[in-house]
């Protein structure tokens, strides 16, 4: 069941148009939220999640591990074509072995905003590998068409992540945003990666679906590849993200539920697309509380899904 939670109002020229915000029920874990009223969650304290009695009764607040990084550019090849795929490797300045991340980025690709996003992860103690397929493929940003050849890019990324000496774990968690929430699910799902190499799925704002896709398609179906997720999934979007979007990553998230999967959907009140990495001339002040309450949590279900997975 589908209810309304919101119902926003805009002037455009003598008149008042509105539209409705929608959630699914029982789907988004961080409750609902409401644009024209104080939000409120009524759940038992047990069901929410992000409660802390530490924090409320005692006024401890987590401190999160903070690390200065160091970024450098590295290259590897991809065996299915001989494609030499550049990256970024960021990780923190400190000496040692740190858990292994890969960030795939969207149809935005990887540039001066986009790199804040691996850079914040290894900044909280990973090594993230952030490689490039834009400028491996010769594609420009922005792209409509999608190029299959980028999700075989992310696996060997992935191949090439977990061969590095600095890297202490085993295996390795998905991390993306937008367009990079597809191939890094194709890595797992369709290359069959998952709880090989990877175990975890972590993504902003997912585009689940086949860019490829007809409309009807991208606008009322997820991508068939979603069902076969078995590994744990954290999807982070915002209360005003795109209607058509929204839907597909509620509906995925719903039926991985349903099958009894570890998947959980956060809702942040008062941001839209693009909260985590919008710039200072247009960011807000909850696009901030938003980002940095994401990225602790990413830190923390990455650190426990990998905690598993040391290397001797």
């Amino acid at each position: 069941m589908r209810r309304l939670v919101s119902l926003a109002c805009a002037v455009v020229g003598t008149a008042i148009v509105c539209g409705e915000g929608w959630a699914q029920d029982g789907v988004a874990d961080s409750g609902p939220a409401r644009s024209l009223e104080a939000p409120s969650d009524a759940r038992p304290r047990a069901q929410k999640f992000w409660w802390s009695d530490a924090w409320f009764e005692r006024g401890q607040l987590e401190v999160p591990a903070n690390h200065e990084v160091v970024r450098r550019q590295v290259s590897y090849t991809n065996p299915a074509d001989k494609t030499e795929v550049p990256a970024l490797l960021f990780r923190p300045k400190a000496p040692g072995r740190y858990p292994a991340v890969l960030f795939a980025h969207g149809r935005r690709g990887l540039d001066d905003q986009t790199t804040f996003l691996p850079l914040r992860l290894a900044a909280r103690g990973f090594v993230v590998l952030a490689p490039n397929t834009y400028e491996a493929r010769f594609i420009e940003p922005m792209p409509i068409a999608h190029e299959k050849a980028t999700e075989s890019d992310i696996g060997a990324g992935l191949d090439y992540l977990l061969s590095l000496p600095d890297v202490s774990t085993t295996h390795a968690c998905l991390a993306s945003h937008t367009r990079g929430g597809y191939t890094t699910l194709m890595a797992a799902v369709e290359q069959g990666r998952q709880g090989r190499q990877a175990v975890c799925y972590l993504s902003y704002y997912p585009h689940w679906q086949n860019p490829e896709a007809g409309e009807p398609e991208q606008v009322y179906r997820y991508a068939g590849e979603v069902d076969r997720l078995v590994i744990p999934v954290l999807v982070m979007i915002g209360e005003y993200e795109q209607y058509q979007r929204r839907r597909s990553i509620e509906t995925g998230v719903a039926a991985l539920k349903a099958k009894g999967r570890d998947a959980r959907l956060i809702i942040y009140p008062g941001v839209g697309r693009g909260f985590d990495f919008r710039g200072p001339q247009v960011r807000t002040f909850a696009d901030d509380l938003a980002t940095k309450d994401s990225v602790m949590r990413a830190a923390g279900f990455m650190e426990r899904h990998l905690a598993r997975h040391l290397r001797k």
